[in-house]
C-alpha cells in the first residue's frame, strides 16, 4: 500500500505561481511513476504531468511551458511548480502513484487550486 499526502493548494490571481507537494509513504519501492491529475467541477479528471523513477516527464498540452514536475527521491516527494496560472487551471489537484508491477494506482486526497481573474 502507498499513502499520498498533498499540500500547497490555495487561492491566487491569474499570472501568479503555486507549488504543490505530494509526500509518498508505505510501499514506495513499488512506485514506477508519480504524477498530478486535476478535476474541475463538472469535468472529468485529467492528466496534468507525470514523472518516472528515471526522471522522464510527460505534460498535458495545456500546461506545457508553464508547469514543471519534479521529484526528490530522498524525500519520496513529487512537486508541481505551476507558473503563469490561468483561471482555467482552477481545479482539485490529485497526486497519483502507479505501481506497474503490481497493477495498482494510488491517489491522494486532493488539494484545491483556485485562480481568480
Amino acid at each position: 500500500q502507498v499513502q499520498l499526502v498533498e499540500s500547497g493548494g490555495g487561492l491566487v490571481q491569474a499570472g501568479e505561481s503555486l507549488r504543490l507537494s505530494c509526500a509518498a509513504s508505505g510501499n514506495i519501492f513499488s512506485i514506477s511513476s508519480l504524477g498530478w491529475y486535476r478535476q474541475a467541477p463538472g469535468k472529468q479528471r485529467e492528466l496534468v504531468a507525470t514523472i518516472t523513477t528515471g526522471g522522464s516527464t510527460n505534460y498535458a498540452d495545456s500546461v506545457k511551458g508553464r508547469f514543471i514536475i519534479s521529484r526528490d527521491n530522498a524525500k519520496n516527494t513529487v512537486y508541481l511548480q505551476m507558473n503563469s496560472l490561468k483561471p482555467e487551471d482552477t481545479a482539485e489537484y490529485y497526486c497519483n502513484a502507479r505501481a506497474l508491477a503490481l497493477n495498482r494506482a494510488y491517489w491522494g486526497q486532493g488539494t484545491q487550486v483556485t485562480v481568480s481573474s
